[in-house]
């Protein structure tokens, strides 16, 4: 991983480890993208929907990366995505740095981080 993308990564950590009062994984930061992007607030979730926030979340991310195209809100409200494109087989490694990659580029483009 460079340099840059692992300070950023760290950025984003630390700006929102501060802001929720513990020490954030990736889980965690995709938790809390899926919500951010479900847009509900502050709601109960069954176990299945915390999967599906954090599904929410991977495509948010990836659409930039043409892997998902957004195809709109269904009738309770939740975002659904088709697939457009197969991400490549990769190794844990290299998932866990196409997804640090993919954060640090969503809190750019949302004015969290420069």
């Amino acid at each position: 991983m460079d340099l840059e993308l692992e300070d950023n990564y760290k950025e984003v950590v630390k700006r929102m480890s501060d802001q929720f009062g513990d020490d954030l994984d990736l889980q965690a930061l995709l938790f809390l993208i899926g919500v951010q992007e479900l847009g509900k607030g502050n709601i109960k979730l069954s176990k299945n929907e915390k999967l599906d926030v954090m599904h929410i979340a991977i495509c948010t991310l990836l659409t930039p990366y043409g892997y998902y195209e957004y195809e709109g809100l269904d009738k309770d409200g939740w975002p659904h995505w088709k697939v457009n494109e197969k991400l490549p087989p990769l190794k844990p490694a290299q998932q866990q740095q196409v997804m640090k990659q993919a954060i640090v580029e969503y809190f750019k483009q949302n004015e969290l981080i420069n």
